[in-house]
């Protein structure tokens, strides 16, 4: 047998050595819109682990919980917008632990650290221990929001992606390849735009993410791609790439 078969191949330097992943929580269910899709998952674990396997790679995720449960749902039901808002971060833990052990069961070491402490399924959020874990090669999920009601998954990924030195954040979205002028299912003339400025999607109020988050991101120069997660295009993206939207 040839001495090199057996080598692994040398990873690439990607276009970004960190990232945060952002996934919504309709991503997880697949066509549904709601639950988890077993199948869906998987998909959402292999670009991952393709990423991770073929570049020199950060990456950090945070996850949404809308299949699960959403705190303006609640808050539209009639229940008090904090209570609401503590259920659905309960629910991004359940997509974390959903991604961590799909993960694992392929052979890539995550950590899942959440702002609401529950010791028995995640580390607390500790923004040192987080940076560690990714320098030894894991992939961190963030869960639970950022522990604080009234504040989005969007937000959460904008205030992590800060603090753990991120790049960009990469939106994944379930079936939109990018950021439109107006609804592409209801609009017929909606364009794709290729690059906008965060200025113009605070002012024409493009569907991004909410305004506390593209400030935050404004604030400190992050790009934000956002493309569709149905297309093996993480690895694109830190190939250089242009997919879908960058908002710069």
């Amino acid at each position: 047998m040839d001495e090199d078969s057996s080598e692994v191949p040398e990873r690439r330097t990607p276009r970004w050595s960190r990232i945060m992943l952002k996934l919504s929580g309709e991503a997880f269910a697949g066509g549904s819109g709601n639950g988890l899709d077993g199948e869906v998952i998987n998909s959402l674990a292999r670009e991952i682990l393709e990423a991770k396997q073929t570049f020199e790679v950060d990456i950090a995720v945070v996850v949404g919980g809308g299949n699960i449960w959403r705190g303006l749902s609640g808050e539209g039901a009639g229940m008090d917008r904090a209570q609401a808002d503590y259920m659905g971060m309960l629910a991004t833990v359940i997509n974390a632990l959903a991604l961590q052990e799909t993960l694992e069961r392929m052979g890539q070491p995550t950590r899942v650290q959440s702002a609401i402490h529950m010791s028995q399924v995640a580390e607390p959020y500790i923004r040192r221990r987080a940076i560690r874990h990714l320098e030894k090669g894991r992939v961190v999920i963030f869960a639970g929001g950022t522990g604080n009601p009234f504040f989005t998954t969007d937000t959460t990924a904008a205030l992590r992606a800060v603090e753990i030195d991120a790049e960009a954040i990469l939106m994944g979205k379930h079936g939109t390849d990018g950021v439109y002028t107006a609804d592409p299912r209801t609009d017929p003339d909606a364009e794709l735009l290729s690059d906008v400025s965060f200025m113009d999607v605070l002012q024409r109020g493009l569907k991004v993410m909410d305004s506390t988050a593209t400030s935050l991101c404004m604030d400190n120069n992050l790009p934000i791609c956002v493309f569709d997660l149905m297309g093996n295009n993480i690895a694109a993206l830190l190939d250089g790439e242009h997919v879908g939207t960058v908002v710069s």
